[in-house]
């Protein structure tokens, strides 16, 4: 908007936007507001951006970008929007390829960390490790045509590869064996559970972003049941779920030859099973919870 607009102008604007926000049920109507209006150029275009978050649609979409990790994220019309949480799963990637747990990943003769993140959606995970990391060779995967356009969009400027495909099947029979971090911000929502999702992610997201079936683990399963495959000794498997979830996750982590472990975000709400991919094939481990808050 116009910043020459008078201060008691632009804050009766503002009140008469979060108000509007607030009665269609938006829970951070003030922070809502805020992005609106930094994004909207006249007030004919504010007005139609309101009309439309009150009609239900994703702020993201249409504003066009979420904030990730610092980052501003490309959000295309029918593209999962990244959520605040998921930068939890950011944060363990970045800990343990920079070897805070102990067990640097990444070759130590200065090779770059191989990073393979599955059902990318925008790209925002990718991105966020890309900025985060010194060296990074960044392989990115999605099954939907749509989101692949858009990761491919916001990881132009990096190098990265972005694959269309069905998990780990596009991906260059070179990085067998040879991949430090997998990340993967499945879908975990069980069927049953799709319902109950705010409306603007049940009408206006891909369902098979969200739809994680009968107990919301089967992508999970797919994804650590061929991950020991693709990592190198020693690689990490990390991947989004629920608390509740979480040890089911864990032991699916396990009977997959992972060495599991869990972390928990009080702040953020969220919650990494990580596994190990052990040398020996027969080795397995038990789930150990780490809380931070």
């Amino acid at each position: 908007m116009d910043p020459s607009l008078p201060v008691s102008a632009l804050s009766a604007l503002r009140s008469g936007i979060v108000a509007r926000l607030r009665a269609a049920g938006c829970v951070y109507a003030e922070d809502e507001a805020r992005v609106l209006l930094s994004a909207a150029g006249t007030p004919a275009e504010l007005a139609v951006m309101v009309e439309r978050r009150v009609a239900g649609l994703p702020l993201e979409h249409i504003v066009g970008w979420a904030e990730f990790c610092g980052l501003r994220i490309a959000v295309d019309p029918g593209v999962f929007v990244p959520r605040s949480r998921t930068e939890f799963l950011v944060e363990q990637a970045v800990a343990l390829a920079r070897g805070a747990s102990g067990h640097a990943v990444g070759g130590p003769d200065g090779r770059p960390i191989v990073v393979v993140d599955l059902c990318c959606g925008s790209g925002a995970v990718g991105a966020a490790l890309v900025d985060a990391l010194d060296r990074v060779e960044l392989h990115a995967v999605d099954i939907d045509p749509v989101a692949v356009r858009c990761a491919r969009s916001n990881l132009a400027s990096t190098g990265s590869r972005v694959y269309e495909g069905d998990l780990y099947d596009p991906l260059p029979d070179r990085l067998r064996g040879g991949v430090d971090v997998i990340v993967a911000n499945a879908p975990y929502v069980p069927t049953t559970a799709i319902d109950l999702l705010p409306r603007e992610a049940r009408l206006h997201e891909p369902l098979l972003a969200l739809d994680g079936g009968e107990d919301g683990l089967d992508t999970v399963r797919r994804v650590a049941a061929a991950a020991p495959l693709w990592l190198a000794a020693g690689g990490r498997l990390l991947v989004e779920t629920s608390e509740d979830q979480a040890p089911e996750a864990a032991e699916i982590f396990a009977r997959s030859r992972l060495v599991p472990q869990t972390a928990y975000s009080d702040e953020l709400g969220a919650t990494v099973v990580i596994g190990t991919a052990s040398p020996s094939a027969d080795t397995v481990g038990h789930a150990r919870r780490d809380t931070i808050a």
